[in-house]
C-alpha cells in the first residue's frame, strides 16, 4: 500500500512544528544548563556564608559551667580561708585553673567557659557554709552587679611568644564583665582592711588577664580594668594626689606550711610600686618575708625571676 500524499501545505506545517519543538529542546537544555550552574554558585556560596558562621560561632561558643561543677572545683581547694579578701586572688585562680584543666582535658580546642555570677555567688556561700547575710563585702558585690567570668584556655589564643622566662604548664584569657546597663554602674570598689597599708580596691565593668600556672607559681599577668590606692600609710597621700594606680601583674606561691608570699605590681605613670607580702592561711598579712622565716627567701627569689610574654591580643568577639 502507498503512502498517502501530503500536501506542500501540510510539509511546511510539519517541518515549523519540527523547528518549534527542537527550538523548545535546545531552550529548555539551555534552562536546566542555567539552573545547574546556578545552583552550583549558590550551593557554593552557601558553603562559604555557613563556613563563615561556624568560624564565628565557633569563637563566639561558649560552654555554661554549671554550679556542681563550680561547688566540686571549689571543694578541692581547702587550707585557707577564701572569705579573706587577701586570699581572693589565690582562691579565683586555683578554682578557674581547675576547670580550665577539665575542660581542656575534654576537648583541647574546645569553646570557652562561662562561669556565670548566681552560680559562682551561690557555691562560694554553701562551701564556706555562709547565709547570704554573711556573704563577704566583695562577694556579694560581684554578685550584684552580676559578674560573670569567661574563660578561654585554647593556648593559640594566649601565648604569642615566650621572651624571657619558663613556659607555663597552662594558660588562659579570662574576662571579668557585667553587663552595660543604665541599672549598673561602671565599676565599684570596696576596702580591704586586712591589707598593710589598708587598700580601697576598684573593678571596673571590664576586667581582663592572663591567668598562668607555672606549677609552683602561679602568675596573674597583663591586668587591666584592675585599680586601686592605699587608703592607710605613707603612700595613702601620695595615691590621694595621683589617684588610683592600675595593677599590672601579680605573682603568688605557696609555702609548704600553707603560707602564700605575693609579689604584685602596680603602676601610675611613671610611678611603679612592686610589693612582696605574705598572707597567712587566715588571711592576715605581712610585708615583706618574716624576719624568723629565712626559707622563704628562696620563694621570694623565684617570683623575682623576670618573665616577658608577647600575648595575642585580645579581639572583638572576646571581649
Amino acid at each position: 500500500m502507498s503512502n498517502p500524499s501530503i500536501s506542500l501545505k501540510e510539509v511546511l506545517v510539519l517541518t515549523k512544528r519540527k523547528q518549534v519543538k527542537h527550538r523548545y529542546i535546545i531552550k529548555k537544555a539551555q534552562h536546566i544548563r542555567l539552573f545547574l550552574i546556578t545552583s552550583f554558585m549558590v550551593t557554593g556560596l552557601l558553603f562559604l556564608v555557613i563556613f563563615k558562621l561556624y568560624a564565628y560561632s565557633n569563637d563566639k561558643m561558649v560552654r555554661i559551667v554549671t554550679r556542681d561543677e563550680i561547688l566540686k572545683a571549689m571543694q578541692m581547694h581547702r587550707g585557707y580561708d577564701p572569705t579573706a579578701t587577701t586570699n581572693v586572688a589565690r582562691f579565683q585562680a586555683e578554682v578557674l585553673l581547675q576547670l580550665a584543666r577539665q575542660a581542656r582535658e575534654l576537648d583541647p580546642k574546645g569553646p570557652r567557659i562561662l562561669i556565670k555570677h548566681d552560680d559562682w555567688f551561690w557555691a562560694f556561700l554553701d562551701i564556706n557554709e555562709l547565709s547570704l547575710e554573711e556573704a563577704p563585702t566583695f562577694a556579694l558585690l560581684a554578685y550584684q552587679h552580676k559578674q560573670d567570668q569567661l574563660v578561654d584556655y585554647c593556648s593559640d589564643h594566649v601565648i604569642k611568644k615566650i621572651e624571657k622566662g619558663a613556659v607555663p604548664e597552662l594558660a588562659v584569657n579570662v574576662k571579668v564583665s557585667w553587663p552595660k546597663t543604665s541599672e549598673l554602674p561602671s565599676k565599684y570598689s570596696f576596702k580591704d582592711t586586712l591589707s598593710t597599708p589598708n587598700l580601697k580596691v576598684t573593678n571596673h565593668r571590664l576586667i581582663t588577664y592572663r591567668l598562668l600556672d607555672f606549677g609552683e607559681m602561679i602568675v596573674y599577668d597583663d591586668i587591666r580594668g584592675l585599680t586601686g590606692r592605699p587608703t592607710t600609710g605613707i603612700l595613702s597621700l601620695l595615691f590621694r594626689v595621683i589617684g588610683e594606680g592600675r595593677v599590672v601583674q601579680s605573682k603568688m606561691t605557696i609555702s609548704e606550711d600553707g603560707l602564700q608570699i605575693n609579689r604584685a605590681k602596680a603602676k601610675k605613670g611613671p610611678i611603679k610600686v612592686t610589693t612582696t607580702v605574705t598572707v597567712r592561711p587566715d588571711g592576715h598579712i605581712s610585708k615583706g618575708i618574716p624576719s624568723d622565716r629565712p626559707d622563704l627567701l628562696a620563694l621570694e627569689a623565684r617570683l623575682k625571676q623576670p618573665i616577658k610574654i608577647k600575648y595575642v591580643p585580645f579581639n572583638s568577639l572576646q571581649l
